[in-house]
């Protein structure tokens, strides 16, 4: 080794302490190394695979838009989740590393209602009522990243409908509190109890899933782990901004957007059409009527009261 630079012979050892430490010979992983290729940016980024993941249900030049921009929302609510889960999986989170977590959060849910004009203009106005038809009964409504966001966020019996939210805690059971989640009430007559196929499939597909993150997520979501910090911390005030700032834009600024959007496409003439997957569109995207708010501490009464008007 006596002709090998000092900074390099430095990273072998390194190397080998490394796999020393997990009972392995250095060797061969080095030896791995002088075999790999370069890395390119297509490999690393999957460009090719990710160019062909777009699968239009009809001949319109306008659905890959509609797909494209739906498959970029889920990418952005991956980020959020990712970032989100740095906060809730750590132990004793001080209020810096929390308000840099959230301020990345609030730049990745900025780009999701700033970008929402490539649904609102986007599209031929023809063209999406048309190929929209092949589609149900999916609907957005069907973002399981969405619900986790929520569930990671705030305490389940914030999450409820405007019936029994206030009426109803933890003490209920998971079981009996999911039954009264807000977004049921897209897909779920609560006269009849009938489900739309829209929500049986969702609920087929994920209702576990939420339930062990909800169940996992009682003592260490966003709401929990901020009121864990004392008020008198460094940099309190300057976090519990960004958690308003990220409420008010997930909870208020992203549905009116949806809704926006919504009223365009299926009311702008006053034919009042049906979602794809069957919901009661109005109602279930105006947040002055699902009135989700994930930190009510941080609002004041009339903050509370104007919620989705303000």
């Amino acid at each position: 080794m006596s002709d090998i630079k000092p900074e390099n012979a430095a990273i072998v050892r390194r190397i080998e302490e490394k796999y020393s430490a997990l009972g392995q010979d250095s060797t061969s992983y080095m030896k791995g190394f002088s075999y790999q290729r370069p890395v390119t940016y297509w490999d690393y980024v999957e460009v090719d695979t990710l160019l062909s993941l777009q699968k239009p249900r009809t001949d319109y030049p306008d659905e890959p838009i509609f797909i494209m921009y739906h498959q970029v929302t889920e990418l952005l609510l991956k980020l959020i989740v990712h970032e989100i889960d740095q906060v809730v999986e750590a132990d004793g989170v001080e209020a810096d590393f929390f308000r840099v977590k959230m301020e990345r959060v609030n730049r990745y849910a900025g780009i999701l209602t700033q970008s929402f004009s490539v649904m609102r203009e986007g599209m031929d106005y023809e063209q999406y009522n048309e190929f929209r038809l092949a589609l149900a009964p999916a609907s957005g409504f069907q973002s399981a990243q969405f619900r986790f966001i929520e569930l990671k966020c705030t305490d389940v019996p914030l999450l409820l409908n405007h019936r029994v939210k206030g009426k109803m805690g933890a003490e209920a059971g998971f079981d009996a509190l999911f039954n009264e989640m807000y977004w049921l009430d897209a897909g779920l007559d609560r006269k009849t109890g009938k489900k739309t196929q829209t929500l049986q499939m969702f609920l087929d597909r994920y209702l576990d899933a939420f339930k062990r993150c909800a169940v996992k997520m009682e003592s260490r979501n966003l709401y929990t782990q901020f009121r864990k910090i004392s008020s008198s911390a460094p940099g309190y005030e300057a976090l519990k901004k960004s958690l308003r700032d990220f409420d008010h834009t997930y909870n208020v600024i992203w549905p009116l957007a949806h809704l926006k959007t919504a009223e365009y496409y299926l009311n702008s003439k006053g034919e009042g059409k049906a979602a794809t997957g069957g919901s009661e569109w109005q109602k279930y995207l105006h947040p002055s009527y699902q009135r989700r708010i994930f930190f009510p501490d941080l609002w004041t009464k009339e903050e509370l009261e104007n919620w989705g008007n303000f």
